[in-house]
């Protein structure tokens, strides 16, 4: 890469006296091709975007992010083309069984206001899925993949979510009583409001997750990660937080 920008093929400004260098590249792409840099993974970007960021990759001569971000916008293209599997009325018809149970790729389904008790999710890949205001008391999400989901005003009490990757979803003003969180992932989740009396955290990570106004009586949060948590005016008297990380966490008003 430092030989792209030092070759005869661009201009570089460099400061006579301090032997600066001013590399006139966009700084906000520049991040994303450090991170391709260190660990070789392709960013989620919007189309414009990877348009931009192959535009820089060219400057650098980066063939394998070139076609690693070409190979994205391939395969975005071919599922848009490819009709949904399941229909929102086919969803509700399904549900509406006496045993249901839901696995594979349901990504980005719309499952809103629907009655979804005891269903059975484990495993499924429900990624930027919607659980607006649904009642899924008792359901199984076990190690189900959860990511950027929404479930705000959602009824999952006494539902199972061990292990289920739960990473930047919406969980606010949602009823999460009794439920099960055991070594999930709820990094950066938004818990605002949440009611989690009773619920079951041990050895979750919640690094960086908003639990601002959250209910916690009784909530079990032994071995928890919450560094960097955002815990303020929490009441966490009857919050069992033994072994918890809490560095660097917001704890600004909150009842201990």
């Amino acid at each position: 890469m430092l030989a792209a920008v030092f070759s005869s093929r661009h201009t570089v400004y460099q400061d006579s006296e301090k032997g600066y260098v001013f590399v006139d590249r966009d700084g906000k792409h520049f991040r994303h091709i450090l991170n391709w840099l260190r660990d070789g993974v392709v960013p989620t970007l919007t189309d414009s975007e990877y348009s931009e960021l192959i535009r820089e990759a060219e400057y650098y001569q980066l063939l394998g992010l070139i076609e690693g971000v070409s190979s994205v916008l391939n395969k975005r293209k071919e599922d848009e083309k490819s009709p949904a599997e399941l229909t929102r009325t086919d969803i509700i018809k399904c549900i509406q069984s006496e045993r249901v149970k839901f696995r594979g790729d349901l990504s980005l389904v719309d499952f809103s206001f629907a009655c979804l008790k005891n269903v059975f999710f484990s495993r499924a890949n429900l990624q930027c899925a919607k659980f607006r205001d649904v009642d899924a008391v008792g359901s199984n999400f076990h190690n189900a993949t959860l990511r950027e989901c929404e479930f705000t005003g959602a009824n999952l009490r006494g539902a199972l979510l061990a292990g289920a990757n739960l990473q930047s979803a919406n969980l606010q003003d949602a009823s999460l009583i009794d439920c099960s969180f055991c070594v999930a992932d709820l990094r950066s989740a938004h818990l605002q409001s949440a009611d989690l009396t009773d619920a079951n955290l041990e050895g979750a990570n919640l690094e960086g997750a908003n639990l601002k106004g959250a209910k916690l009586s009784n909530a079990n949060l032994k071995g928890a990660n919450l560094q960097r948590a955002y815990l303020r005016h929490v009441n966490l008297r009857d919050t069992h937080l033994e072994g918890a990380k809490l560095d660097g966490a917001n704890l600004l008003g909150a009842i201990r």
